[in-house]
């Protein structure tokens, strides 16, 4: 196998690009040389990973001071080649070095870890390079260590054809190792991990009883911007929110790193909701992106004209508020016991709401009776919300 990516890489010249049917061919023969229940299992984790899995690139800068997109592995569009060489720090004019960052872009997940070079034989003309992963999960944990061993590998060879030597064993068997590089095992990083990574804890800590503001938003599907000058904060931020809607388990909502870039606002645009970071304090006036911006650097939080009658706080967001600001500061309780407290909250309200629902005219998705809830008599804060949130979960007669 070795020997057979060497020619490829040295036949293009350093941009190795071969159709998924190839791949797939080479899988199958992996995963037949392995037997037994191990294969099996290994043949599980490698269907995982293969599908999880989009693609593997390189970007280095040269002693001149360019930053090029030198190899990939399999091919990458030019849409997405453009964004990751933006994403990447190496291209940012601030000369700032993000060993890593994250996001997404159209469903597809970008990892990009990037490290300075220094007394590496192999690279001496390259002072600083870029590791970038593509795959279709939400996975920073994973993504980083993986990318960590490629870099290890790179400065030690300064040839794409080693990395893609480890690239295919985590493709083909989800696993790669090695006594100098390090260890990579897919089924070490759960999804689930990933999810609870971030502190709600840090983020009541911060914003107190306004991170009501922010469960309200996610809770009716409205748009999140989030603004700080670093992305690191950004992305500890934003890639935390989801877990306030922890019932939907739902983190292809985070755009954690966006450019106020033409494509990406076009395709940001494009989502129903969603909690978009930026570093550019310019997005502070495009009130067209955000129904809630979080101006993180000065911990303020401002409600966008256009949704202040669906975010209409009352006496039911009092009691979440409280409810969020007393589990969280519990020095007892652990970030994820915290989220486990406003998700019981949140099946009490989705409850009530269910118990206002009809099905009808044929329809299998129940719709809320809205004479029923005008009945109920709630306060008319809380009506507005269950009827706004009836909207969000597609519970309105159309």
């Amino acid at each position: 196998m070795e020997q057979e990516m060497r020619k490829e890489a040295e036949g293009w010249n350093g941009q190795l690009e071969r159709p998924r049917q190839q791949m797939a061919a080479r899988r199958g023969g992996a995963e037949r040389a392995e037997g037994g229940r191990s294969g099996a299992r290994g043949r599980k984790m490698a269907g995982l990973e293969a599908q999880l899995l989009l693609g593997v690139g390189l970007i280095e800068k040269d002693t001149n001071g360019d930053a090029l997109w030198v190899w990939c592995y399999p091919s990458v569009t030019a849409e997405l080649r453009a964004l990751l060489l933006r994403k990447c720090c190496l291209t940012d004019e601030s000369k700032l070095l993000h060993t890593f960052v994250f996001g997404q872009y159209k469903r597809t997940w970008f990892y990009i870890t990037t490290v300075e070079v220094q007394d590496s034989p192999a690279l001496k003309k390259v002072t600083h390079f870029s590791i970038v992963l593509t795959a279709k999960d939400f996975n920073p944990e994973k993504y980083a260590a993986f990318t960590r061993i490629l870099c290890r590998i790179y400065l030690k060879y300064g040839t794409p054809v080693k990395m893609m030597e480890s690239y295919i064993a985590v493709l083909t068997k989800g696993i790669c190792q090695s006594e100098e590089n390090g260890s990579f095992l897919s089924k070490d990083f759960d999804a689930r991990k990933a999810y609870l990574a971030g502190s709600i804890k840090d983020i009541v800590s911060q914003f107190g009883m306004e991170t009501v503001i922010l469960y309200t938003a996610l809770m009716l599907k409205k748009r999140i911007v989030v603004y700080h000058p670093r992305i690191e904060a950004i992305q500890e931020f934003t890639r935390t929110l989801p877990a306030l809607v922890w019932h939907r388990q739902d983190w292809s909502i985070l755009h954690s790193y966006v450019h106020l870039n033409e494509e990406e606002l076009e395709a940001l645009k494009a989502c129903t909701g969603y909690i978009a970071g930026f570093t550019d304090s310019e997005v502070s006036s495009r009130p067209d992106l955000y129904d809630v911006y979080v101006n993180l650097a000065d911990s303020e939080i401002t409600i966008s004209p256009v949704v202040k009658e669906a975010m209409t706080m009352g006496k039911l967001h009092k009691e979440i508020g409280q409810l969020i600001v007393q589990s969280a500061e519990d020095p007892d309780k652990s970030d994820s016991q915290v989220i486990k407290d406003i998700s019981l909250k949140t099946k009490e309200i989705l409850s009530t709401l269910a118990s206002l629902t009809e099905v009808s005219d044929g329809n299998e998705k129940p719709t809320l009776n809205s004479e029923a809830l005008k009945q109920k008599r709630f306060p008319p804060a809380t009506e507005n919300f269950l009827f706004h949130l009836a909207a969000a979960e597609q519970m309105l007669k159309i």
